[in-house]
């Protein structure tokens, strides 16, 4: 994982660079659940009560697939153009930093991240989180915001145009989201999951957090330490001096 930089990402563009190829697969995903949706929905049929989030049927009938699936539907083409609009806008550089692997890995984890504090959030003794318990949450904005989240940190003076006219640096722009979604989560949330937004912004600062500690490496490291110390002890390997017993010293 790079260092966040201090203050660097000043520098003006329109746009962050040509689509990858990773987000070419994210998009048409998005545009192709939404246009099946659509589709099974002229016909009767409405996906979103099976795969849109409803937190009362993960835990209470168990459907986890709900956790991932629903943020690859969308309300209408607006909320599907805007989700995808800024999945490009602060996806590009970042996979462009990361690397794919990466941050597939954090789009998936702060998607689905935020879905299960969406679902621990409806199970507190709140009227609005008991108003949540049985409403249906669509759409990618959890895993949105935790892309936000890395942008800021990334790019903290990068300017954001807020309605295409008003630039706001980067980090001042995710504190403002972060709050507006934490004060919309204590209230009516008028149809909008805002405790999915906060969620994403949670997890994805957890990710960010614990990134330079790598489990897996942490393991691959101490386990190299420990062959190399047997080694060592096997073929009496030692850190390097002058040999006063007769013994060969391998430095």
């Amino acid at each position: 994982m790079p260092r966040y930089p201090s203050r660097g990402g000043g520098a003006m563009s329109f746009g962050p660079g040509p689509v990858s190829p990773t987000l070419k697969w994210l998009i048409g995903i998005n545009i192709v659940a939404f246009l099946a949706s659509w589709i099974i929905g002229a016909l009767g049929v409405d996906l979103r009560w099976q795969l849109g989030l409803t937190p009362a049927d993960v835990w209470g009938r168990f459907q986890i697939w709900q956790l991932v699936t629903y943020m690859f539907l969308h309300a209408g083409p607006v909320h599907l153009l805007f989700n995808m609009l800024a999945l490009w806008m602060f996806g590009a550089e970042l996979e462009r930093i990361w690397g794919t692997r990466y941050f597939l890995r954090f789009y998936l984890l702060t998607g689905t991240g935020a879905a299960l504090l969406t679902v621990f959030f409806s199970m507190l003794p709140f009227e609005v989180s008991i108003a949540l318990r049985h409403s249906i949450v669509i759409g990618a904005s959890g895993a949105i915001y935790g892309l936000l989240l890395a942008y800021g940190l990334y790019f903290p003076d990068r300017p954001i145009y807020v309605y295409f006219v008003f630039p706001i640096p980067a980090k001042y722009f995710v504190l403002l989201m972060g709050a507006l979604a934490f004060y919309s989560s204590l209230s009516d949330n008028n149809g909008v999951a805002n405790a999915t937004h906060l969620g994403g912004i949670l997890v994805g600062y957890l990710l960010l957090k614990g990134a330079r500690v790598d489990p897996i490496n942490e393991l691959k490291y101490h386990y190299l330490r420990w062959k190399l110390g047997r080694a060592r002890r096997k073929f009496e390997v030692y850190s390097g001096g002058r040999s006063t017993d007769g013994k060969y010293r391998i430095h």
